[in-house]
This record gives structure tokens, sequence and C-alpha cells, in this order.
């Protein structure tokens, strides 16, 4: 029987992730705003780091199937009532509203999977949606808009979702895809795992560059060592653990970060393979002037030292700059003026 997989937000990941599923042969439908249905009209053209590239049509939701890969695409989220599985991969700004949204089509028993960046969307979604199974799923990719249509992967990893006995037609799905993932039990731990990691999201954004070339400098890297420790101190301290999702331990990457450039290449090739076109999607999102998530990753980190009492000049001056950055201001700074704001608290 075929899986059918309404996607809810036709981003990036979304596009991304619900065309790759196509390919391997379930029935997905794209649900996103008229903007997005525009620019992917002429079809979707999906690369990654290592791979051939996959071609899929774009039919409008109710055509008739064609003989080729293809996915449907509507701004109805009715759609989604009868879909076997509804990812949702908005932005977390927007999790309550695609919550209430889907409180008002799917049914009782419905599953739901948050892919998402943050820690709080699938618990947002489980308030919105009683009755329905919500599963949290963590995206490891960076995802890049290439141009309209045209979505490449630029990062390795291996996508996680919760364990339930309800997520067996998605896991099936995945693996028809030749899409690596695992189920997991501790998802709270992993998505503060992949926190750690998108606390690169803000500096790569200020530096204006790739993140490859961003992390070659170890400037830059000693910014994100910074805002890591801070963070791995708050996360021991709130005695929350923390999902090893590379080769490297968690708490053992700062210091890895901090190593000169060329001990840093060969130790960073065996953690995790990154295109040199890949940029953070905080980065897209200031270039396409949208909000950014900076609230659901530095902001986190804000929260967490608040409730403990604790300091976080670091990941508070990482914050401010980002929203300063989204109003106009600066954001190509070299990595020793990024350092030297972070240690003064002023950019």
């Amino acid at each position: 029987m075929t899986t059918t997989i309404a996607v809810f937000g036709a981003g990036a990941i979304g596009c991304w992730l619900g065309g790759r599923l196509a390919s391997g042969g379930a029935a997905v439908t794209l649900i996103g705003r008229p903007r997005v249905h525009g620019e992917i009209a002429n079809g979707l053209c999906l690369t990654e780091l290592n791979g051939p590239p996959h071609q899929l049509g774009v039919l409008a939701a109710g055509a008739a199937p064609v003989e080729s890969p293809h996915v449907f695409a509507t701004t109805d989220p009715g759609i989604a009532a009868t879909a076997t599985v509804t990812l949702v991969s908005v932005k977390s700004a927007q999790t309550a509203e695609a919550g209430a949204t889907l409180a008002r089509v799917l049914p009782d028993g419905a599953l739901v999977v948050s892919m998402q960046n943050g820690v709080r969307n699938a618990g947002i979604l489980r308030e919105a949606l009683p009755g329905r199974v919500v599963l949290t799923g963590m995206v490891p990719w960076n995802v890049a808009r290439l141009g309209p249509g045209a979505y490449h992967r630029g990062s390795s990893g291996t996508l996680m979702i919760g364990n339930h006995t309800r997520g067996a037609p998605l896991y099936k799905a995945l693996g028809a895809a030749a899409i690596t993932y695992q189920t997991r039990t501790d998802m709270l731990a992993v998505q503060w795992a992949k926190l750690l990691l998108n606390l690169n999201n803000a500096i790569n954004a200020l530096s204006g560059l790739p993140l490859a070339a961003e992390l070659s400098q170890r400037s830059f890297r000693r910014c994100l060592a910074h805002a890591q420790r801070e963070a791995i101190e708050l996360i021991d301290a709130a005695n929350m653990e923390l999902a090893r999702l590379t080769v490297l331990p968690p708490r053992w990457m700062p210091r890895m970060l901090e190593l000169p450039d060329g001990v840093f290449r060969l130790l960073a090739a065996k953690t995790v393979a990154i295109d040199p076109q890949a940029r953070s999607s905080m980065w897209d999102d200031l270039e396409a002037k949208r909000p950014t998530e900076i609230d659901q990753l530095q902001g986190e980190v804000v929260e967490l030292g608040q409730r403990l009492e604790r300091p976080v000049p670091i990941n508070a001056t990482l914050l401010r700059l980002i929203r300063e950055a989204e109003a106009g201001g600066k954001r190509d700074f070299t990595g020793d003026e990024l350092l030297a704001a972070l240690s003064s608290g002023s950019p």
C-alpha cells in the first residue's frame, strides 16, 4: 500500500524531504503558500552531497498521476486529512499557527511529525492537536535553495525520529527513498545536541560566508566554541542529556573547534561533510528579509540561563546581533570582529 504524506510547510527542507520521499514511491503533497507553488510549478530538482540528482514533476492536488516521479502541490491544508502522515516543516515561529490550522482538518488519531529546528515545536503541536499522535523529528542536513524549484542538501547526517508503532509507514517510506534514518527514544537529548550545532547558524549568517569557508577560519570557530561551551555548561547544570549525533561527543566539540586550521580540517572531515555551496538557513532568511529562528536557537540558551540565573553573554550577544541584522544592521563580520564583539558584548 502506498504511503501518503502531506508536507505542511513547503520551504527548502519540506520540498527536499518531500521530493525525496516521492522519488522513493510515496504519494507526497506539498502544502504551502502560493509564492512557493509559483516557484516549483516547473518541477523540482533535488541535488545532494553525494549521489545523482532527482527530477520530479509538480502537479496540482487532485490531478491525474503521471508515470514519472512527481509531487502534488496545494494551498489547501484539508488535503492532510486523508494522509498517512503529516510532516510539519514550517519555521518555528509559525508552529502555533500550523497547529491551529491542522487542528481544524486532521481526524483523531492522525500521525504528525515535527521536522523543525529548536526543542519546543513538537510540544507546541501536541498542545494544539489533542487526540493525534505527534512525534519529534530531527533533520540534520543543511538544505539550500539554489533557484526556483532547485534545492541542494549540502551536509551529511542521519535523520532521527521518535520511535513509535504508528511511525512504521514513514520509516518504510524513508527506507524506500534510501534516506538514512534512526528511530530514537531520547529525542529531547537529540534536539539539544542539534541545537548546539545550530548555534553556528547565527555565526554563519553574520559572516556572510558559505559554511565551509566560515568554518575554515579559526576565529569564527572560536566564536562557535564559546557559544557551545556556554550552552553545555547550562545543559549540565540543568541535568539534561545530550545525544551523540556525530563521531565526536558533543562535549568535545568546542575543543576541536579551537584547534589550529590544519588539524581541524583533518578531524572535521571525519565528523561531518559540508558542501562548498552550503549556507545556514539563517543566512537564507536574512537574504530574503524574513524573520530568523534566532529565538528558537540562541534564544533558547538565553532563556535557560535566565531560568538557572546564570549569565549567558556570548549567546545573548549573538541573539542581539542577529536581531540588529534583521533590522538592516551589520552582517559581514570578519572572524576577528565577531570574536571581539562577543568578548565585549558590542559590535
